[in-house]
Formats: C-alpha cells, structure tokens, sequence
C-alpha cells in the first residue's frame, strides 16, 4: 500500500487493473485501518476517474454474493448520497410507489453515512428483516414486486472497510459505487448521483453496459429529482434537462424536502407519504423519481403518463399495500 499511496500523493492516478487489486486486497483484510483511511482521503480530495470508477466496481461486483432475479426484470431505484441535504428517503418512498405501479424492484441500500437515515435504516426501524437467502428475496419480489438487498449482506468482504467509513463520516468513493454494485445486476437503473461530474462519469460507464438506465442529477445538488430547480439526465445515448413544470410539477424549496433531525423523523415522513398524510411537496418528490424509474424500465409508456401512473399508485393506496405486504413478507420465517 506505502507504494500506491506515494504513487497517489505525486497527484498519479490507478489504471483499471490496479484499482481493482487495491480494492480487492481491502476486502482481504491486507492493509491496516490507517492505510484504507489514508486511501479513501486521496478520493476525497481529488477526482476519481472513469477508469479506477471502473476497477473498483468490477473488484465490487467479482467479490459480491449474487442474486440473480433476471427473469423479473426489475429495477433499481438508488442514490449514491453524499449530497449533504439531508432529504427523506425518497428514492425509497419512490421503489415502493413504482413496484404498486407493476414494475418489479431489486432495490440495493444501505445505512446512511453522511445523513440521518439511510434506506435501510428507516426499513430496519419499521421492522424489516434483511436477508441474502435467494428464496425469500424471490418471494418478496413475486408477491410484493419488490425486493431489498442490504448492502453488507452482499458484500461481505467490505466489513474492513465499514466501520472507516462510519468514523469518518464523510461521503467516499464507496458512495459512488453504491448503486453500481446490485448483487442482482439488474438491467434497467435510475440513478442519483450528488455531483454533475460524477453523473458524467456514470454515463460514460454505464454506456458500455447492457442497462437501460437514467442517470439524475438536480443542478442544485441533489442526488435526486428534487423539483427545486432543474434536473438534468443521461439516459441511453440521449441528455436531457428537465424544470419541475416539464414533469407536471410546481417548483418547491429545499425546506420542503428535509427529511428532520433523527430517524424517527425520517420515518414518520416515510409514512405520511405512503398514507397520503404528506405535504404536496413530499409526495410530488417521490412521484417525480417514481415515474422517471416507471418510464426508464417501460420507455413504451410516456415521462408524463409514467409519472401519473407513479401518483395513481401513491394515492389510491396501492403503494402503502405493496410496503405492508413487503414487510409482511420480510419477517417471516425470523425466529422460527
């Protein structure tokens, strides 16, 4: 490691292969917890680029336990974070509202490192129960039509690097995988990412994949459609910038989107959106990002139709069912 932080520190970049091995011998526990510090701070004060974005994924992806849910084709619906906005979680509200919709969802999270509540921290304080057994994971995605893949369940070999990321507190180049690395591959994604250059970066990546995919950033920061201002996209071979009115939507303000101080918060947003006891805003966000998934993984449909498909499933309840019978589904079988 002392040779690949020097070479680093002289502002020298990792070719693909070379990210991949330093990744690799992360998991395998060959480098002390001052060496992966020093490394991941190299990433914080300088940009990655397109071919060490790439090696760690595919180090991400060769160390990960899949699940393969190809026949369901689903979509993912994740962000990377590190946005500092401390938004609820949309993306989260938004994969449950887009499985009510009849489009299946393998959707991967995690704990939240630079914000209050991550997506699996506000499903784990209603109950969930993670798991990686392939039978379940396919029950929930064929009853429930979604699924939930907690991140270290899958990538086990990156408990070396969990509790550096937890001390720090600070987005990493980790934040930047998250959504790149789905145990379950799937071929439709929509992507939030926190920076326009990280966006770029993923759509010069993603090209080269077999996804139909979108990836969304907020000119203002956001890792998501906020509908504070404009959003622009990269979907497959096409750019887009979209206002709030393009997607049918009033303008808001970033107030309109903070997610509170401490989990419990988190959650009782969550749940006012689900039982339609939100603010306009809240469920317009989330319908927003719903539509855009509904759209990317059935281009046959509209932007706008997907989106009022996305507001018919949040308000007629279908979205609340789904999340209920997920839960259901999540416990069973815990205990016995």
């Amino acid at each position: 490691m002392k040779a690949i932080l020097n070479h680093l520190f002289e502002h020298k970049k990792l070719t693909k292969d070379e990210a991949r091995e330093v990744l690799t011998n992360i998991a395998q526990g060959k480098y002390n917890h001052s060496q992966i510090a020093a490394f991941l701070t190299v990433y914080i004060m300088r940009s990655i680029s397109v071919e060490e974005l790439e090696g760690f994924r595919e180090a991400m992806l060769n160390l990960c336990i899949p699940v393969h849910l190809n026949e369901y084709n689903p979509i993912d619906l994740c962000g990377t974070g590190g946005d500092g906005k401390n938004t609820f979680n949309v993306s989260t509200l938004a994969s449950f509202v887009t499985a009510a919709s009849g489009v299946h969802v393998a959707k991967h999270g995690n704990h939240g490192v630079s914000s209050v509540s991550g997506s699996s921290t506000v499903l784990e304080y209603f109950g969930v129960k993670f798991t990686n057994d392939k039978d379940k994971l396919r029950r929930q995605i064929e009853e429930a039509n979604i699924c939930f893949l907690h991140a270290p369940l899958f990538h086990p070999a990156m408990k070396n690097v969990a509790p550096i990321r937890k001390e720090l507190k600070v987005k990493t180049f980790f934040n930047m995988l998250g959504p790149m690395v789905n145990p379950a591959f799937p071929k439709n994604q929509l992507v939030g990412v926190f920076s326009l250059e990280l966006a770029r970066l993923y759509a010069y990546l993603y090209q080269k994949l077999d996804k139909s995919f979108r990836i969304v950033h907020s000119l203002d920061g956001y890792d998501e459609v906020s509908l504070t201002g404009k959003v622009k996209t990269y979907a497959n071979n096409r750019e887009q910038l979209f206002t709030p009115e393009d997607l049918g939507f009033e303008a808001y303000q970033p107030e309109d989107l903070f997610g509170g101080d401490t989990v419990a918060a988190s959650a009782k947003i969550f749940e006012g959106v689900l039982k339609n006891d939100s603010t306009q805003a809240q469920k317009d966000v989330v319908c927003a990002n719903a539509g855009l998934a509904i759209h990317t993984a059935r281009p046959e449909l509209s932007l706008i139709d997907a989106v009022a498909l996305a507001q018919e499933s949040l308000t007629s309840g279908k979205a609340l069912q789904t999340f209920e019978r997920f839960l259901t589904l999540s416990k069973e079988g815990v205990g016995v």
